[in-house]
């Protein structure tokens, strides 16, 4: 009796200082954090959100905080931006702010970096793409007549097989 006592307690214990320690992670990060609903440890806002009208949710939530807040679904942090201005100004007046990406453990592990990559690399690979296609002519007027061009040369060499598989 006494042996699963003290386990009872010891289990509590532990318990309570993973919910503690959690919650006080959360309430460090949030000086950096928009305003938002108070999160319940371990769950988030998971009871104050309806999942199958988040959209209504949201917008609720934003008529107390305003048009960007924090929700906490689960232990992950989310930053909503509710409204055009909001977003544009996020996009465009403050893009270096919101230019990182979540972290995707599925597509991290497909794709291993390169497709869904963050941080500088993902400044690297975005600069890399733009100047490749400018070397190709996007943004350019010319670009339309250099593929009708490769679809005529494109055309005359399946024309040329009369319908018959290449070797």
């Amino acid at each position: 009796m006494l042996a699963s006592g003290l386990l009872l307690v010891a289990l509590l214990t532990c318990f309570t200082v993973m919910v503690l320690m959690s919650a006080w992670r959360q309430r460090r990060l949030w000086g950096k954090l928009p305003p938002g609903p108070t999160p319940l440890p371990l769950i988030g806002n998971y009871l104050q959100l309806n999942t199958q009208q988040m959209y209504n949710s949201l917008m609720k939530i934003s008529e107390r905080y305003g048009p960007v807040f924090t929700v906490h679904l689960g232990t992950r942090r989310i930053v909503v931006l509710c409204g055009h201005e909001a977003v544009k100004e996020a996009l465009v007046d403050q893009a270096e702010e919101f230019s990182g990406r979540g972290e995707q453990a599925t597509f991290d592990w497909l794709f291993q970096g390169l497709a869904f990559s963050n941080g500088e690399r993902a400044k690297q690979l975005r600069r890399f793409s733009i100047t490749t296609l400018r070397d190709f002519g996007v943004g350019k007027r010319g670009i339309e007549e250099r593929i009708q061009e490769e679809a005529g040369f494109l055309l005359e060499a399946l024309r040329d097989t009369h319908g018959e598989p290449g070797e």
